[in-house]
């Protein structure tokens, strides 16, 4: 009988100007198998620079960086590759700054210091297709794409790429949706592509909102 094969870690970079959040961060990540830390970046003009090379599954972003803050390099990262999941730390709830970063492309939020479960837990949620994020904040997502005129392109979505945005919205991961579809993992991603494109998002929570707003 064959061993299972291990499972590879989730690469993760850090984007946070506090050097001694960063270094907890970062001790956080190495003490634990299934991640693997593979930047730590004070900046985001120096994250733009090197992070496009690491090509990182979740990228941890300070929403308040000093510079270029964390919702243009969210913006920026967005535009270079889509499959990057971006979440956001805050020392407070801020529902602005924390709406827009989801708008420019993130994927979730943590409060800083995140506990090491916590932080863990988000990070692995998110790499399966999960949004961590409250509900308040949720809500200001859909609710604005409400207020915008209906937006055509959800008519071109396939029946099976509106079957997994439904799912999406009832807040299944993509493992989750592939098992209730009975297609596999990766069928799923090829799906989330093209409704990225076609809907011109670049993460979750904004295809996510587009749809309920259409």
């Amino acid at each position: 009988m064959k061993n299972p094969t291990p499972t590879e870690p989730v690469t993760v970079a850090i984007v946070e100007d506090d050097p001694r959040i960063r270094q907890s961060l970062s001790a956080i990540l190495s003490r634990e198998e299934s991640v693997q830390c593979v930047g730590a970046f004070a900046s985001g003009e120096d994250a733009l620079l090197h992070l496009p090379g690491l090509k990182p599954k979740v990228i941890l972003m300070d929403i308040n960086l000093g510079g270029m803050d964390g919702v243009e390099c969210v913006r920026r990262l967005a535009r270079l590759n889509h499959k990057m999941q971006i979440l956001m730390l805050t020392v407070h709830e801020d529902a602005e700054a924390i709406f827009n970063s989801l708008a420019a492309g993130a994927s979730g939020y943590l409060l800083k210091p995140p506990r090491t479960s916590e932080l863990l837990a988000a990070v692995h949620d998110v790499n399966a297709g999960g949004a961590p994020m409250t509900s308040s904040i949720a809500r200001k997502v859909v609710q604005s794409f409400k207020q915008t005129p209906p937006v055509r392109e959800v008519e071109n979505l396939s029946p099976r790429e509106i079957e997994i945005l439904e799912l999406l919205v009832k807040g299944y991961a993509y493992k989750e949706v592939a098992a209730e579809l009975n297609i596999s993992y990766s069928t799923v991603h090829t799906h989330i592509e093209r409704i990225y494109e076609k809907l011109h998002v670049h993460s979750r929570s904004h295809a996510v909102a587009k749809f309920l707003g259409a």
